[in-house]
């Protein structure tokens, strides 16, 4: 298991790219944020772990790199932001989960609105990595 403390933000971001071109699933233990009963989030953090298929970055208006990926335990596409993985360890196996539809630009959320789509697949991994470097300085 990869530990992001132990790494730069460039490397870990490359090495995920790499993983979701291969179509390798990752294992991701990271910070989310705690809901209460209702279902209204309480602003604590809890460390959660799953293991997931990346399809897609992107850079949301707020500033935050967010990884889209299927869950494989249920099955439903989850979004993780950068900064909040704690570590991560990527698999050797295949893809096994469909993924939704493929739309030009990634889903909306209510409150997250998106910037740009940074996953061309043409570009080698530098580039994208250099895609995403550039959208979070401007």
């Amino acid at each position: 298991m990869r530990h992001t403390k132990n790494e730069t933000s460039t490397t870990t971001l490359t090495r995920l790219i790499k993983a979701a071109d291969r179509q390798h699933p990752v294992t991701l233990a990271y910070l989310k944020e705690e809901k209460d009963d209702n279902g209204r989030k309480t602003g604590a953090l809890v460390e959660t772990v799953r293991t997931v298929e990346i399809y897609d970055f992107y850079v949301s208006a707020a500033g935050d790199i967010v990884i889209k990926a299927m869950d494989r335990s249920t099955g439903e596409a989850r979004s993780f932001r950068a900064d909040r993985i704690l570590s991560y360890s990527i698999h050797r196996t295949r893809y096994l989960v469909a993924r939704p539809a493929a739309d030009d630009k990634p889903a909306r959320t209510t409150g997250l609105a998106t910037v740009t789509v940074l996953y061309p697949v043409d570009l080698p991994i530098a580039g994208r990595v250099e895609l995403l470097a550039d959208a979070l300085a401007a």
